[in-house]
């Protein structure tokens, strides 16, 4: 720490040193200093709203403590003051959430204005005060942090995000920040708490309107191990995530059940690869999780080309792994006689079969399909003699 500075140690560095949990990325506020004085002791300016430091030896962030004022809608609707008289205080009440708004000094005193340790040992996400209304990213972080460390948000704070959302707030986020809170919330020891925040405050009927129509509604197909459609949404986001599975799979297992997910997609600008693997498991799910009761091997050809597993084998095993997810089932052996299907349909040259067909170009597609159906047949037998299918 520079002691040259009234540096202060803030935010998630603070909170999750006091939780015991690792701290990967430390975060500093300067009280009392200027650009200029910051640039002097060597510190690269790196900010572009406000003034944001990069230390000359560690890189760590520091930032000229501030205060912040709403002056139109959304996330970038604020000016800033960064001017030297802003205090500690002042800056810790304008961040989102108790647990949020502690720091500690170079002598390693904990400053603490708003109760956050008291809130810490209770489980509780409770905002630091009214200015919690101006950015609607905090709705979405609050479901977040309910995800990370699976605590309950306060009753105040739970009303002041639906006003927020009645108030319209929620409709002025942007793509990017929303899948910004999105892709980490999924990759949360307890994503189904992040889900399940945002609907008690309405806030998912305006982010993912999809999603919260399947609540109420019951399962169309038997198969499923929850009967109400939201419901199985959430609980097969959350063993997705007990199964450690990636985010793009987090993402799939979540929208499985929707009829429209590239109506999702497009509204919050998804990542390619998060985005296919949702649209091919919308679309396949079922027929995977049947595989072993398809009796024509050409029909099981035909479920590879479609879920383009030949050519995507990595990702076909993430659609066997969502699918694990969505029937709830331990074991689930669809999951590896569908990476043996695949095999043998990879065992097949097709090279060997192309140059064989070389007289008949017409020809080599269909007999390269032929040869690929006859590798999956014993694979398909042994399997449905193992588990007594007819």
């Amino acid at each position: 720490m520079d002691t040259a500075l009234q540096t202060y140690l803030v935010g998630g560095a603070v909170r999750d040193a006091l939780l015991g949990l690792p701290v990967h990325d430390r975060d500093w506020v300067v009280v009392g200093a200027s650009p200029d004085i910051m640039r002097q002791r060597g510190f690269t300016a790196v900010g572009r709203d406000f003034p944001v430091f990069l230390h000359p030896h560690t890189h760590e962030e520091y930032a000229l403590a501030r205060t912040e004022r709403k002056i139109g809608r959304g996330y970038a609707g604020f000016s800033f003051d960064t001017g030297q008289h802003v205090t500690l205080e002042q800056d810790l009440s304008r961040r989102d959430l108790t647990i949020n708004a502690m720091a500690q000094d170079a002598d390693g005193k904990l400053i603490d204005p708003f109760g956050g340790v008291d809130d810490l040992r209770q489980g509780i996400l409770r905002h630091v005060g009214a200015a919690f209304v101006e950015d609607p990213v905090r709705i979405l972080r609050t479901a977040r942090f309910a995800a990370r460390y699976g605590f309950t948000v306060a009753p105040e704070t739970m009303q002041l995000m639906r006003d927020m959302v009645a108030n319209g707030e929620a409709d002025a986020l942007v793509a990017e920040r929303v899948w910004q809170e999105w892709a980490k919330g999924l990759m949360e020891n307890h994503p189904r708490r992040m889900l399940a925040v945002l609907r008690e405050c309405g806030a998912l009927s305006v982010l993912l309107p999809e999603v919260d129509a399947l609540f109420g509604v019951a399962q169309p197909n038997t198969c499923y191990p929850e009967n109400d459609c939201g419901e199985h949404a959430l609980q097969t986001l959350q063993r997705a995530a007990d199964l450690g599975l990636s985010l793009p799979e987090r993402y799939a297992a979540l929208l499985h059940g929707l009829a429209a997910v590239d109506t999702v997609n497009q509204r919050w600008r998804v990542p390619k690869d998060c985005a296919q693997l949702a649209e091919q498991v919308c679309a396949l799910h079922i027929r995977l999780h049947q595989v072993g009761q398809v009796e024509q091997t050409v029909a099981l050809l035909d479920i590879l080309k479609q879920a383009d597993a030949l050519r995507r084998p990595q990702r076909f095993e993430q659609m066997l792994n969502v699918c694990q997810a969505i029937f709830a089932k331990t074991p689930y052996p669809q999951r590896a006689h569908g990476l043996d299907l695949l095999a043998a349909a990879q065992s097949v040259d097709a090279g060997a079969i192309a140059q064989a067909q070389a007289g008949n170009p017409q020809h080599i597609a269909a007999a390269i399909d032929q040869a690929r159906a006859a590798a999956m047949h014993p694979v398909q037998r042994a399997y449905q003699e193992k588990h007594h299918y007819d």
